[in-house]
């Protein structure tokens, strides 16, 4: 509207300009007029010719910037009339995409009605195309296989600085220190079923840690003997361990805190108890992630947790995982007068999963809600085999954990068919998804990946598959 305005006062002022100089060759010929009266005829004549030329040529000029500034009026407008078109066109194209997206997703979302029973028999792999499985059926073993997929350690990029090594079934410290994977260790985390193993020994000797930022190779987050102590004389070593949990996540927070410079304002808070160890454990891959750090509660909140958000001075944001039968309401109303207090819920673990996956604000959060990302599936009924794995959301595909059965259920189809990419042209714009299995096929089903795999597989938008392509 400003543009038309301006150029419309063009065209009126113009018009002032020209009768302005029509009045003054007026008031020139009357003046000469009366000249000639007092005896100067020749001049007179003279001085008529050259008024007249004078008027002729600046009536030209004005008449010509005139047509200019109305011709160039009229192309503006007509330049106005073919952007609003384009608009039009665009936001047609754009609401008939959006129809076609909630179609594709809508049919996405449909679980299959039938399966062949042979797709099992006679596997020669463990991967398909979109899912790559990490088939360990032990904690020692998918801590190993975890590592090589995580640190290659053919060289000094792709080496890790720092491993960590915790006991199994003091699964709150393993999760606690995984803190420590993103920074400064970028290593991972190995768990030991039996104390430690000469396979566990020979893992780390593969990875040749190159040491964090104080030289540590190995960092135990568990009560060594002697002898276990013996077997890691070969590295530099370092024991952080308290046997309270909550005590244990206080010391890793202030570690990892003076690390980093600063405190974090943002903190998770889970439970520590047994029976909801699933809606802790999705912790695992976001502290692994980011800078945040994991604090503990139970029917009440502990001493340590306690001074731990004491120490920011009434702005501590916590992220509570689980609903009330997980972390009361008591304990959510007094964990107020600390800071700030977000519930991220479910009503079952998978379900869980994916709101925490699907959360974001300004400075938290996966917000995983559109094509294009990695999602690592564990089984609630083998919870300890996903810990290993959680360094995935470090390094790859930065991947959330998403809770599951052996098989897939209606909430995860729901959720995968946001994420399914498609495509207009070519599938080759991507995005693509990604994800990783943990277990073997008796943790998950082959089934159950194979459905996964064609969520995750990236299809024409129309419905019409892959096509031509």
């Amino acid at each position: 509207m400003n543009k038309t305005w301006k150029l419309s006062s063009v065209v009126t002022i113009s018009s002032v300009l020209l009768l302005a100089a029509c009045n003054g060759g007026d008031n020139e010929t009357a003046a000469n007029e009366n000249a000639s009266g007092n005896g100067g005829s020749g001049n007179d004549t003279h001085n008529n010719h050259m008024n007249e030329d004078m008027n002729e040529h600046m009536n030209e000029n004005m008449e010509e910037h005139m047509n200019e500034n109305m011709n160039n009026h009229m192309d503006h407008n007509e330049d106005m009339n073919e952007h609003g078109e384009h608009m039009d066109d665009h936001e047609e194209h754009m609401n008939g995409n959006n129809e076609a997206r909630e179609a594709f997703e809508e049919e996405a979302a449909q679980l299959p009605e039938s399966w062949n029973d042979n797709a099992g028999e006679n596997l020669q792999v463990d991967s398909t195309k979109n899912i790559t499985r990490l088939s360990g059926n032990s904690v020692e073993e998918m801590s190993v296989i975890a590592s090589q997929t995580i640190w290659p350690a053919t060289h000094e990029a792709n080496q890790p600085g720092t491993v960590i090594l915790a006991e199994e079934d003091e699964w709150q410290h393993a999760l606690a220190a995984l803190t420590l994977v993103h920074h400064p260790n970028d290593g991972p985390l190995l768990l030991m079923e039996d104390g430690l193993t000469e396979d566990l020994v020979a893992e780390i000797e593969r990875l040749a840690p190159l040491g964090n930022e104080e030289g540590i190779e190995v960092l135990v987050a568990a009560d060594l003997s002697a002898e276990e102590e013996e077997m890691l004389e070969g590295f530099e070593t370092d024991n952080v361990y308290e046997e309270d949990p909550a005590q244990f996540a206080k010391e890793i927070e202030e570690s990892f805190a003076e690390i980093i410079g600063e405190l974090p304002d943002s903190v998770i808070i889970g439970s520590m108890e047994e029976e909801h160890q699933a809606s802790s454990l999705l912790a695992g891959s976001w502290i692994a992630h980011m800078n945040e750090s994991l604090l503990y509660v139970n029917e009440e909140i502990p001493a340590a947790t306690k001074e731990a958000l004491e120490a920011r001075n009434g702005e501590a944001n916590m992220y509570l995982l689980g609903n009330d039968d997980a972390i009361s309401s008591e304990v959510e109303e007094e964990l107020e007068e600390f800071g700030n207090v977000v519930r991220i819920e479910g009503d079952t673990p998978a379900e869980l999963s994916i709101a925490f996956a699907e959360y974001q604000d300004d400075s938290f959060g996966w917000g995983i809600d559109e094509p294009g990302h990695g999602l690592v599936f564990a089984s609630v009924n083998e919870p300890e085999l996903a810990m290993p794995a959680m360094p995935l959301a470090h390094l790859g595909k930065h991947a959330p954990l998403i809770w599951m059965e052996e098989e897939l259920e209606q909430p995860h189809a729901d959720y995968l068919a946001k994420l399914k990419p498609s495509f207009e042209e070519a599938p080759m714009e991507g995005p693509y998804n990604h994800g990783y299995v943990i277990g073997g096929e008796d943790t998950i089903s082959f089934q159950a990946q194979g459905t996964l795999d064609a969520l995750l597989e990236i299809e024409q938008l129309d419905g019409d598959g892959h096509g031509d392509h």
